[in-house]
């Protein structure tokens, strides 16, 4: 699915970052999908102006692949599907990779 498609799947999880700025919900963002099984989709609730910039870069370098805006929604919400191969990153800086 491509990011201009009006139809996302069901998320399996929704993560809400209402009022964070992405340095704040991206490492909510990786705790919240740690565990979660390669194929879930996620719906991000990002307020930060940042985010439809943010996290299609965070999935690009993670290895995740994003869905695009979720339209309907009266937030901002995007979706991203987990990948069974994506980067592991810090748990405490995740826009970097985690050392073996």
């Amino acid at each position: 699915m491509n990011p201009t498609n009006h139809q996302t799947p069901t998320p399996g999880i929704t993560v809400d970052g209402t009022g964070l700025l992405c340095v704040t919900l991206l490492p909510h963002l990786r705790k919240e999908i740690d565990d979660a099984e390669p194929g879930t989709v996620v719906h991000v609730i990002a307020t930060d102006p940042a985010a439809p910039r943010d996290l299609p870069a965070w999935c690009h370098m993670t290895g995740h692949h994003y869905l695009g805006p979720v339209h309907g929604d009266e937030q901002p919400v995007y979706a991203l599907q987990l990948a069974a191969d994506a980067l592991s990153t810090r748990a405490d800086a995740p826009w970097h990779p985690s050392t073996p």
